[in-house]
């Protein structure tokens, strides 16, 4: 599964509509951020793609999960937040 990576720069409503357009069409996303900024950007867009997709009758969770990276060949710990129906 390929994850929608988010940086602190990220418009959250953008992300929630491209993490909803995946949630519908295979069921489950990842979301990925390093940093502070990007952590706050995708809990905004989890937040607000809940809102896109609660009228389907789909009732989304999150799992949060740590996953190490390698960004410009320097290892990162990056947050990964699985997001699946309940």
């Amino acid at each position: 599964m390929e994850a929608l990576k988010v940086s602190a720069t990220s418009n959250p409503k953008s992300v929630a509509g491209a993490l909803a357009a995946v949630l519908r069409e295979k069921g489950s996303a990842e979301v990925q951020a390093v940093g502070a900024g990007a952590v706050n950007q995708a809990v905004k867009a989890i937040a607000i793609a809940r809102g896109y997709v609660a009228p389907n009758g789909i009732d989304l969770i999150t799992i949060p999960a740590f996953a190490e990276i390698a960004i410009e060949g320097e290892e990162r710990t990056a947050i990964r937040f699985i997001v699946e129906p309940r």
